[in-house]
């Protein structure tokens, strides 16, 4: 068990269900937005996961695992936005696996979505 990690939420839950409380992974998540508020709902996007994961089926960094993500690389979405580029361009792409994904995005994101910028 542990305690929520927002600061003076008292809520105790199972470790397994992440750093926060359900009631504020919840308010996380509403805030956070749809993928396609995002801007991964498109028919573009869709066209980019395919041709990323057809050419890297299996995930460029542990060369082990089936690639089941499509990460932007070397400059996220929004940075491949602000430099004019087409963020739905398979060039800018690689195929991971989820757990290579979460490290890769915990590393280049420090603190997730969630955090200031």
């Amino acid at each position: 068990m542990r305690v929520c990690s927002v600061a003076g939420c008292p809520e105790i839950y199972p470790v397994a269900e992440g750093s926060k409380c359900h009631s504020h992974r919840r308010q996380a998540d509403r805030a956070r937005g749809t993928s396609a508020e995002r801007g991964y709902g498109g028919r573009g996007h869709r066209s980019f996961r395919t041709s990323v994961l057809e050419r890297d089926s299996i995930c460029v960094l542990c060369e082990i695992e089936q690639a089941t993500e499509a990460d932007h690389h070397p400059y996220s979405r929004k940075e491949l936005e602000d430099l004019g580029l087409n963020p739905n361009d398979p060039r800018f792409g690689r195929g991971l696996c989820s757990p290579c994904h979460k490290i890769e995005t915990a590393k280049a994101q420090p603190g997730g979505w969630n955090a200031s910028s």
